[in-house]
C-alpha cells in the first residue's frame, strides 16, 4: 500500500481534464473582460456623461473654452450652435460640441 502511494506520487498529478482546462479558459477571460471594463470602459463613459452635462448647462454668460483655444463669453445659444462673444465687437458662432470647458459660470 506504502509503495503504491510512493508509486503514485513519483508519477506526477495528473493532468486536467478538459473539462477543467476549458473552465479556467473561460475564468481569465472573465477576469480579463472586467479588467478592461473597470479600467478603461467605465471612466471613459463617465467622462463621456460629465462632457455632455456640462455642454447641456451652457448658458449666456458664462466663460468658455473652445477645443481651439478660444476663450469667449456665450451671448447666445441655439441647438447645436454657440455664439461667443471674443471682442468688443466681435460674435463668433461655434458647435456646441467644439467647447471643451467652462471657466467661468455666469450668476
Amino acid at each position: 500500500m506504502i509503495e503504491a502511494v510512493y508509486a503514485q506520487a513519483a508519477a506526477g498529478p495528473a493532468a486536467p481534464s478538459a473539462q477543467e482546462q476549458m473552465l479556467h479558459m473561460v475564468a481569465i477571460l472573465a477576469i480579463t473582460v472586467g479588467i478592461f471594463y473597470f479600467m478603461i470602459i467605465r471612466p471613459q463613459q463617465k467622462r463621456q456623461k460629465e462632457t455632455e452635462t456640462m455642454l447641456a448647462s451652457i448658458r449666456k454668460g458664462d466663460r468658455v473654452l473652445t477645443s481651439g483655444g478660444l476663450f469667449g463669453v456665450v451671448v447666445g445659444t441655439k441647438d447645436d450652435v454657440v455664439v461667443l462673444k471674443v471682442s468688443d465687437d466681435v460674435k463668433m458662432e461655434f458647435s456646441r460640441a467644439s467647447i471643451v470647458q467652462v471657466k467661468e459660470r455666469s450668476e
